[in-house]
């Protein structure tokens, strides 16, 4: 009985047994509770951070954006697309000014643009916030091949020393000098030529005047122009009226707005991509050409002038003076000093042909203070101001860059009632201050009387700013309005224009608005007068 006892309790089941089992099993789910109960506890804290967190972001995000001035609510993704017109985006633009007053942002996709509209607004942060709004913003179809170097589209101390440096050498080369006045005027010798040579015959005027204006700005850059037949040249006029169409295109727009996507799709944006490839690679063999025969001591062009100043920056870690910004400059000065001149000529010649008692005028004065037997100069225009006149509300109307270049706030901004936080795009829709109604009585309508007084001399006008204001103005200006008074005075000195529809018929209403200004196709006829 004795072992059966004892054998009884060795078995697993025995009072004894079981009793310490219920204690373990009580201690283990003790335990359990306790670690479920940490872990649930450990989850809720998780949780609860994780809330307040994204709680934190939403009312950082809406705080700022209840700082930012008021537009209408973007969509995830697509921003404000259903409030714009890509075909008429300064005329979406303008709608949504009626609503939200001159300053109001949207949403290009997901681009977040503050948006600055008529002579106040645009004075206010370009001229008296000059320093804060010095930034520059993108432009998307120019950034595929400009990543933010050259002087158009740097930042920061680079963008500064990058402009000091072209403004200075483009001088020394004779901008707003003697000197570019001969080698323009000696243009727009071969471009009466060419003209000549038409016979009277209806042309398109497009590659006649940008040949002769690209090479103004050609041998400055590259120190020699080209040859008028030259196939390279002609090529990259092409190139230059291709991109630059594009960017006023409703495809160019709608890449504004979703060019992450858009670069990996086929569409027209892959032909402006190549054509800026094009223009690439055709300003890299000119260095490299300058760069086999360049004497430090005696620059031929813009080209040598950097590439002295790269050899003498060489151990400068600060330096804005290396290759790629030496072609994005490069490809920079070459584009728009070819294509806002030329452009802003061919839609003068339309309105001209539109206003046949306004050309008239302009040859009448011509003739009064210039006579037949010898070339324009600059210094006539003060002796001209209807012709002076007519060229500002060429300029005026034609409206060549209508939402300007994207700038970029530098730093926290304060503008009026808002806060704009650094790194804010900023739109100053320079169409909006040259059709403002406060400075021009018929904005609408093109009338050289918007720049003349009552006794029928030159008015200056504030809200004239095609070349845009503040720290990135365009400082090819000068050379601009060099260009656009004597090749308009010469053509008018030998020529009249005719039409192949009579006045009324002429439609002067643009072909495309989107970045640019892109004036309808035609055919004129140069008469010898």
């Amino acid at each position: 009985m004795r072992q059966l006892h004892n054998k009884d309790q060795s078995l697993p089941f025995s009072p004894g047994s079981i009793k310490a089992n219920n204690h373990r099993h009580h201690h283990l789910t003790v335990t359990l509770s306790a670690t479920m109960l940490a872990s649930g506890l450990l989850l809720v804290a998780l949780l609860a951070c994780l809330t307040i967190t994204v709680l934190m972001s939403v009312w950082h995000q809406r705080k700022l954006r209840g700082k930012l001035p008021p537009g209408p609510t973007p969509l995830p993704f697509i921003g404000n697309y259903l409030q714009l017109n890509t075909e008429q985006m300064y005329n979406s633009f303008m709608k949504i000014r009626e609503h939200y007053g001159p300053v109001f942002t949207v949403h290009l996709g997901s681009r977040r643009i503050v948006v600055l509209c008529g002579y106040e607004a645009v004075k206010e942060a370009l001229l008296d916030q000059a320093e804060e709004f010095s930034g520059r913003g993108d432009q998307a179809t120019f950034n595929w091949l400009f990543k933010g170097y050259g002087v158009a589209f740097s930042n920061g101390e680079i963008a500064k020393q990058l402009r000091r440096f072209s403004i200075t050498t483009l001088r020394d080369f004779g901008v707003g000098k003697r000197g570019i006045e001969e080698r323009i005027q000696e243009e727009a010798g071969f471009l009466i030529e060419a003209l000549r040579g038409t016979r009277g015959a209806f042309i398109d005027p497009t590659f006649f005047l940008s040949r002769s204006v690209c090479n103004v700005i050609s041998s400055i850059v590259f120190g020699d122009r080209f040859d008028y037949e030259d196939k390279e040249f002609l090529s990259l006029l092409r190139m230059m009226l291709g991109v630059f169409q594009f960017t006023a295109t409703s495809t160019g727009q709608l890449y504004e707005m979703f060019y992450s996507v858009m670069k990996h799709l086929p569409g027209p944006q892959q032909q402006a991509f190549k054509e800026l490839k094009g223009l690439e690679d055709f300003i890299v063999k000119k260095v490299e050409q300058n760069q086999r025969t360049l004497d430090p001591n005696s620059p031929r062009d813009f080209i040598d002038s950097f590439l002295i100043r790269m050899k003498e920056e060489k151990k400068n870690p600060n330096t804005a003076f290396y290759m790629k910004n030496l072609v994005m400059t490069t490809v920079s000065l070459f584009f728009a000093g070819t294509e806002t001149v030329s452009t802003t000529l061919r839609y003068g010649f339309l309105l001209l042909m539109k206003h046949p008692d306004v050309e008239a005028k302009i040859q009448e004065e011509i003739d009064r203070v210039i006579g037949k037997n010898r070339q324009p100069k600059f210094e006539d225009r003060a002796k001209m101001p209807y012709t002076e006149a007519v060229i500002h509300e060429i300029q005026r109307f034609g409206d060549m860059i209508p939402l300007s270049l994207a700038r970029r706030v530098t730093k926290d901004t304060k503008f009026r009632d808002f806060l704009l936080p650094k790194g804010t795009e900023v739109f100053p829709i320079l169409g909006s201050v040259l059709r403002d109604p406060k400075f021009f009585s018929n904005p609408q309508d093109f009338n050289p009387q918007h720049f003349l007084d009552e006794k029928g001399q030159f008015k200056k006008n504030d809200a004239f700013m095609p070349f845009c204001i503040g720290k990135r103005y365009c400082f090819g200006e000068g050379l601009a309005r060099m260009e656009l008074f004597l090749f308009l005075t010469a053509i008018l000195q030998n020529f009249r224009f005719k039409f192949p529809q009579p006045p009324q018929d002429i439609d002067v209403s643009p072909k495309h608005v989107g970045f640019a200004t892109i004036p309808r196709n035609y055919t004129m006829s140069f008469l010898p007068r």
